[in-house]
């Protein structure tokens, strides 16, 4: 447990933050909150008791002393296209680990292409998108990949019951089209397409008892960088359930209303991660509640693995790089449950 250490989240009044916040305390950290609104960490530290502190991605002294006597810093701020390198590089000048929960596909990327060299040279951790979407997909992956070194494709389908977005969602999906411009993404061939075309509706067959669902094929998610980041695999696609995939950008669509004491929504997910090789596939499926509530058991877990000496990288690594995949998705329970997927190996059915 964290014995007490102290760990900066810099975002801790955002939706996602607060969840974080609550699961480092309940793990033995002491989390000090941050963040640019002073009205809302005020509002945070009257409720908890914690040491708050403003700071501003774009003020790299406000950093550093939101940073200073941490033991690392969990980014929960977005959108993460103007908060990932400022706070990376005040974790750098503090030399603590960095985390974050991005799903920014633009945003992850840049982590990888300018931190990359520098934090392996300096033997610092940076691990980003260690999330629902980005972390999870890619530990699934690469727990499904069991002892094959490369595989032809790899396939991560999303079954949301429904997708009502944060206020830091609907930014963060501004920013990143803003980014691409008329383009999507699509992963293939062990490169980046840029496509104007629209993305393909089709059928997955998802595990029993849910069965055939419409999905969104090439919904490009943050798994599409985490996944070839480091697993021998040229092609990555990402698939969202229709009725999900329209609902997270409508405008009229609710933001997450708590459901239990915790407050989780009642949305429930299903992720099926697949990989082929030779006409051959294996698998791993998950099922858990509410997207953003179990990013933080995802971050924090990683959290105490990185502080604790439980990893397998130094420098900018993903979730199923830096980590044991297998062991790190067992340790999730009862946050996720993991779905018995004998036989291992099985003929390619789709």
């Amino acid at each position: 447990m964290g014995s007490g250490q102290a760990v900066a989240v810099f975002g801790a009044y955002g939706h996602t933050g607060r969840f974080v916040v609550a699961e480092l305390t309940g793990r033995g950290f002491t989390p000090v909150p941050s963040g640019r609104d002073a009205g809302k960490l005020q509002e945070l530290a009257d409720g908890t008791g914690l040491d708050a502190r403003v700071a501003s991605a774009d003020d790299p002294a406000s950093l550093d002393r939101a940073l200073a006597g941490t033991a690392a810093v969990i980014n929960a701020a977005g959108p993460f296209a103007s908060t990932t390198a400022p706070v990376v590089e005040a974790a750098l000048r503090a030399g603590i680990p960095y985390l974050d929960v991005a799903a920014e596909i633009e945003a992850n990327l840049d982590t990888f292409a300018h931190f990359t060299d520098r934090a392996s040279e300096a033997k610092a951790v940076i691990v980003p998108a260690m999330a629902f979407f980005g972390g999870l997909g890619d530990l699934l992956a690469t727990a499904a990949m069991g002892d094959w070194t490369e595989a032809d494709e790899a396939h991560i389908a999303y079954a949301l019951s429904s997708w009502h977005p944060t206020p830091g969602t609907r930014l963060s999906g501004a920013v990143s089209r803003e980014r691409r411009g008329a383009h999507r993404l699509r992963y293939t061939g062990g490169q980046w397409e840029h496509r104007t075309d629209a993305a393909p509706t089709l059928e997955w067959a998802f595990p029993e008892p849910m069965g055939p669902r419409p999905v969104v094929g090439e919904f490009t998610m943050a798994d599409v960088v985490t996944v070839p980041s480091h697993l021998a695999i040229p092609d990555v696609t990402t698939y969202m359930t229709v009725d999900a995939a329209r609902e997270v950008v409508a405008p009229d669509s609710p933001a997450p209303a708590a459901a239990d004491g915790s407050g989780r929504s009642d949305q429930t997910f299903l992720i099926d991660a697949v990989v082929r090789s030779g006409g051959v596939e294996r698998r791993a499926v998950a099922r858990g509640q509410d997207i953003y509530a179990v990013t933080a058991p995802l971050v924090v877990e990683a959290l105490e693995r990185v502080l604790t000496g439980r990893t397998r990288a130094v420098g900018v690594a993903s979730a199923g790089k830096m980590f044991d995949a297998p062991d790190f998705l067992r340790a999730l329970a009862p946050h996720i449950t993991l779905e018995p997927t004998a036989p291992q190996d099985a003929p390619t059915s789709r």
